[in-house]
């Protein structure tokens, strides 16, 4: 199996998956995230215990990348505190601008890591970063 269909793989079970496809009780924060090109758009969910991001959730529709981006994404950063959050927001869009290219360095992303190449698909970068441009305005 090449690394490819191991990321395919990854994609597709995050997209179909429902464990973070769902509303929160009185989240703190919901921030909507809207794709006008290929119609994504997505609700955010968050909850704070102080600086910690305590629980977060979302819901909304779209393409395979943006709904899988989102999941992976709650999945990373989940249990983190604010500033953690942004710091993989940073290097998460860093890696997809290809401004951040060194793999040790993109090791925090964990799975996020499978749109690495996405760059190479212009028209999917949008789908895959929608969630932490979303994430960084809720946090903010």
């Amino acid at each position: 199996m090449d690394l490819n269909s191991i990321y395919t793989e990854l994609i597709m079970e995050h997209s179909s998956s429902k464990h973070n496809r769902r509303s929160l009780e009185n989240p703190n924060v919901c921030e909507k995230g809207h794709n006008p090109s290929c119609g994504d758009e997505i609700s955010l969910e968050l909850k704070f215990n102080g600086d910690i991001i305590e629980d977060m959730a979302f819901t909304g529709q779209g393409c395979a990348i943006s709904q899988a981006s989102t999941s992976i994404m709650i999945d990373l950063i989940k249990g983190k505190n604010k500033e953690e959050a942004m710091k993989l927001v940073e290097t998460f869009i860093g890696m997809i601008k290809r401004e951040i290219t060194d793999d040790e360095t993109l090791e925090v992303l964990e799975d996020a890591f499978v749109f690495k190449n996405i760059s190479n698909m212009p028209a999917r970068v949008k789908c895959a970063v929608i969630a932490w441009h979303t994430l960084k305005e809720a946090i903010k």
